[in-house]
């Protein structure tokens, strides 16, 4: 049977080189990949990371006519059989690697708890420039809102060895280290992201290398050794540093382990480094935000002054310890908001 399939992606830079990794071993299977029209089966690699998204992703699902696979974050974070009964199969992130198995016998569902690491495995890149390389898996974090834990699981980091590897046996101009949390990479194995990244940049090759988001907590703890490595010409001029918002009392009832004055440490000594471009998210209306602490987030914007900011209304996902909290009138989130914006 010749299947013809087409693999479409929501969501952040890990899933893009997931769907890479989703193409590789269904093009070393023999399966045709193509466009959505041609095709006989789509997977569908879920972004589960706001309500937003996930309406985004069960909208089109439903607006399918073929037998339709869905993987990424949100089958281990909600039910979707509820929300779409059209589905022929579901598998979680750890199962990705799986998914011709999955097809050829029909599985309903394939879920693993054991971490597959990525790297080393069949791709087919979207980019002939750019080099996704994911570099750990899962996080370290107990953030109240976020529910992509849930899928994502605790860490796992991939070895500095493997990911050189990676590196030397590849042909790009960009390289994008990515995960969930790249600031927590190697805290599981006795390394951490400044020695990885001094062993990528030291690959006898000309390339630059784009770190992805980090959690402001662990930047703090490698801070002076990260600033100088981000001297290297190599290192994109790029921090994304969430902050989330700009109040003490907000941070601490978000789960987030560091404070207004550790973030602002950190970007001091970021904005030592000539033409460094600083990204930031921020949460609007979290439950427990007061008009005080709204403020707070303003005065640390001014303050700031990123050169991306990301703001995103609260939005309660399954699961989590905020989902238990009373919203802020939705009136009110969307004009703070506004005020960002």
């Amino acid at each position: 049977m010749h299947m013809k399939i087409y693999v479409k992606t929501f969501g952040c830079t890990l899933n893009k080189r997931d769907s890479e990794n989703i193409n590789g071993v269904l093009a070393k299977a023999g399966f045709s990949l193509v466009d959505e029209s041609e095709a006989d089966v789509v997977i569908v690699n879920s972004c589960g990371v706001k309500s937003k998204t996930q309406n985004k992703v069960v909208s089109y699902i439903n607006s399918l006519d073929k037998d339709v696979y869905v993987g990424g974050c949100l089958p281990r974070m909600l039910d979707l059989k509820k929300l779409t009964p059209k589905v022929k199969g579901y598998f979680d992130t750890n199962s990705i690697l799986k998914i011709v198995e999955q097809i050829k016998e029909s599985v309903f569902e394939n879920f693993c708890d054991e971490k597959e690491s990525r790297i080393g495995k069949p791709i087919v890149r979207t980019d002939k420039d750019v080099m996704i390389i994911p570099i750990s898996s899962g996080c370290l974090g107990k953030c109240n809102y976020c529910s992509v834990r849930f899928a994502r699981g605790s860490l796992k980091s991939y070895s500095v060895k493997d990911i050189v590897k990676e590196v030397e046996d590849n042909e790009f101009k960009t390289l994008y280290l990515t995960s969930q949390d790249c600031g927590c990479y190697g805290l599981d194995i006795g390394t951490d992201l400044v020695s990885l990244l001094k062993e990528v940049v030291s690959v006898d090759k000309k390339f630059i290398v784009r770190v992805g988001m980090m959690n402001p907590e662990h930047v703090l703890k490698m801070l002076n050794s990260l600033v100088a490595l981000y001297k290297n010409e190599k290192v994109m001029k790029f921090i994304h540093i969430p902050v989330q918002s700009g109040s003490d009392k907000v941070l601490k009832e978000m789960g987030r382990r560091y404070s207004v004055e550790d973030f602002k440490k950190i970007v001091t000594k970021f904005r030592e480094i000539e033409g460094i471009s600083i990204s930031t998210d921020i949460i609007v209306g979290y439950p427990t935000e007061s008009l005080q602490d709204f403020e707070e987030t303003k005065e640390l914007l001014a303050w700031l002054k990123p050169e991306v900011l990301n703001v995103s209304r609260f939005g309660s996902r399954p699961g989590t310890e905020a989902r238990k909290l009373k919203p802020l009138a939705s009136q009110e989130v969307k004009r703070r908001s506004k005020e960002l914006n």
